[in-house]
């Protein structure tokens, strides 16, 4: 095991491990500028008319997070989706929001919602509000189905969006640059809630976006006037990180997991971040003996419990307490890493490898419909 601490920007210690270098976000140059007053009101009138519409109340979503989730399955999910869609979803680190169901969507109109968003991207930028993207171009938009990235009946079929830069002088045959993506998806979502809403909605209530600021914006911006609907930051909570760790940690026989790393935020003046990388094979004996006795039926063999989850790290937390006499358990889980996938707290997430994808997907949006307002 390797264990890096991090106050600041000063290095305390370092063991057997080259130091992570501070990721740093850079803020764009440019960004739609509107008043943050008039978002707001904006944003609450139309989760009121959404409430309104849905004629529901809180209790639909009042739910809790999922105490036992279905181990990943050996299956290749490349047999159901389409190889080009799975690339095009692994390949990015994404940011996660949130989003109400949307009002009036129809799959038979994607060709049509290219073109009008499309349009309404030529419109803001006519305007001086979208970000150029390396001189003078227009943007070409694609909607596509993301067929077999379901897990029941109750699920809509994914959305993935695609915005390409396009020089206004340029060969045909030039390939477009893909400047912007972007997904709407469902998997394995609350029935109850699904359910619960008149025909007129569709619940793809967990939203990714790869790019800029600016275009994410103008993106949720057209959503929001054609689908009366509203997104919000999905940050992975503490709990979240934590089953993450188990479930990409119970791949490592199929797929080596080669290092699971932790970054655990301590509550101390200034903050101290502490890297905690852990050997695979450490990881795996040790979720190993922590399983549910294996002479139990197969269906709860399929699954993985709250409490093996929790007995995972508190085996991982005490292995660094005897070395360190520092209590991780006083902080909390900000970041999670391994080779199938990275997952922050601030709602970045990167899958690495499809055979995790669905397991992975299903609690995030388990996640999304816990957070949404309504």
């Amino acid at each position: 095991m390797c264990f890096v601490f991090r106050r600041s920007s000063v290095w305390i210690g370092v063991a057997d491990m080259v130091p992570v270098r501070k990721s740093v976000e850079r803020t764009p140059n440019s960004v739609v500028q509107r008043s943050s007053k008039s978002r707001s009101y904006r944003q609450s009138c139309q989760s009121l008319m959404a409430a309104s519409r849905l004629c529901l109340t809180r209790a639909l979503t009042s739910l809790r997070l999922n105490t036992n989730r279905r181990a990943p399955k050996s299956d290749n999910i490349i047999d159901k989706v389409n190889p080009q869609h799975l690339d095009s979803l692994m390949k990015r680190e994404w940011q996660l929001s949130y989003v109400t169901p949307l009002y009036r969507f129809r799959y038979t109109q994607l060709k049509s919602y290219a073109r009008q968003l499309s349009a309404f991207l030529a419109a803001e930028k006519q305007q001086g509000l979208a970000v150029e993207v390396g001189g003078t171009v227009c943007f070409s938009v694609s909607f596509s189905v993301v067929q077999g990235l379901v897990e029941t009946d109750d699920d809509a079929e994914a959305i993935l969006i695609e915005i390409y830069s396009k020089p206004l002088f340029t060969r045909k045959d030039e390939p477009l640059k893909t400047v912007w993506s972007g997904w709407l998806a469902c998997i394995n979502g609350n029935p109850d809630y699904i359910n619960s809403l008149p025909k007129e909605f569709i619940c793809l209530p967990l939203f990714g976006s790869s790019g800029t600021e600016a275009l994410t914006a103008l993106v949720k911006s057209w959503f929001q006037k054609n689908f009366d609907c509203c997104f919000g930051l999905l940050e992975i909570s503490h709990t979240s990180l934590q089953w993450l760790v188990a479930l990409w940690t119970n791949c490592h026989t199929e797929s080596n997991v080669k290092q699971l790393k932790m970054i655990w935020t301590l509550p101390v003046k200034p903050l101290l971040h502490v890297t905690y990388a852990v050997n695979p094979v450490d990881a795996w004996e040790l979720w190993s003996s922590v399983r549910r006795d294996p002479s139990q039926e197969v269906e709860e063999q399929d699954n993985i419990h709250l409490e093996e989850v929790m007995r995972l790290m508190k085996g991982l937390l005490s292995q660094f307490y005897r070395h360190f006499k520092v209590d991780l358990s006083a902080g909390s889980l900000s970041h999670v890493s391994t080779a199938l996938g990275t997952a922050k707290c601030s709602g970045r997430i990167k899958i690495s490898n499809s055979k995790c994808m669905t397991t992975t997907l299903m609690m995030l949006t388990e996640c999304a419909l816990l957070k949404m307002p309504i």
